[in-house]
């Protein structure tokens, strides 16, 4: 089933853009690029639940929650999970212990429609390999020129990712610590084009167990102890494992073992 997604300023449908051709191909995320916001949303979510990252009887973070763990409007997340709601694969439940939940038993087929295997990976591949280059570049220039209240932002971020409770707190912390490493590298326009890449990127990002973002981080608290060394090789090496590694096994590894 297929929602419009209702543009609030000028009431036409809001399209999902992604650089290239679908990442994920005729699949789990499939023309994901072309989807509108709600139907982009309603895949991710639903793909999450398909690979059990989201277990049945799961509370969901709250929908002001939802649309700033994945980058969209409020109207969009609301729009989405009430959808979600009414083909049965997350429940809505009133009173002090409510909230919207991952339905003990989502409709199979309803989830076939949503997230069904994926085919090709070629542009989400790309994709990668570009956040792969720019995260190095910025990485060692930010170590020469992260200045100390940059640095300690940095540090209080991973905190903020530590503590976090839900994927969606911690995503806003992720995007922020990153966005803060490319602007602390004083590349100016390359600065620009790696924070577009990570947005790019960040469009495929579905809910993921807190214990495993919690474990990524440990990567983002050694890194900052490497630019505070100004360690150049050593702030590179663990930037590079950081991409390699998360999206090895969150985007490609993941995906392809559906």
């Amino acid at each position: 089933m297929s929602v419009p997604d209702e543009d609030p300023a000028g009431g036409e449908d809001t399209a999902v853009r992604i650089v290239g051709d679908s990442p994920i191909g005729a699949a789990a995320l499939a023309g994901i690029d072309r989807m509108s916001a709600i139907d982009a949303v309603r895949t991710r979510i639903a793909m999450a639940i398909s690979l059990r990252l989201l277990q049945p009887g799961e509370r969901l973070p709250d929908q002001h929650e939802v649309a700033l763990g994945l980058s969209v409007s409020a109207i969009t997340a609301r729009r989405a999970l009430t959808s979600l709601a009414g083909e049965g694969i997350v429940v809505r439940r009133r009173g002090r212990n409510g909230g919207t939940f991952v339905a003990d038993e989502p409709p199979a087929e309803a989830l076939r429609e949503l997230a069904v295997g994926p085919t090709d990976f070629a542009a989400v591949h790309q994709l990668v390999d570009r956040r792969m280059l720019f995260e190095c570049s910025v990485t060692h220039f930010a170590a020469l020129t992260a200045t100390e209240a940059q640095l300690d932002e940095l540090e209080r971020l991973t905190a903020s990712m530590a503590a976090a409770t839900t994927w969606a707190a911690y995503h806003q912390a992720d995007e922020h610590f990153h966005r803060l490493v490319g602007s602390a590298s004083g590349l100016e326009s390359a600065t620009e084009q790696y924070h577009r890449t990570l947005a790019d990127l960040y469009a495929y990002f579905i809910p993921y167990p807190i214990r495993e973002l919690h474990a990524a981080n440990a990567d983002h608290v050694e890194l900052v102890a490497a630019l505070r060394d100004r360690d150049v090789v050593r702030s590179v090496a663990i930037s590079r494992r950081h991409v390699d590694v998360l999206h090895r096994t969150m985007f490609m590894g993941l995906i392809g073992s559906t």
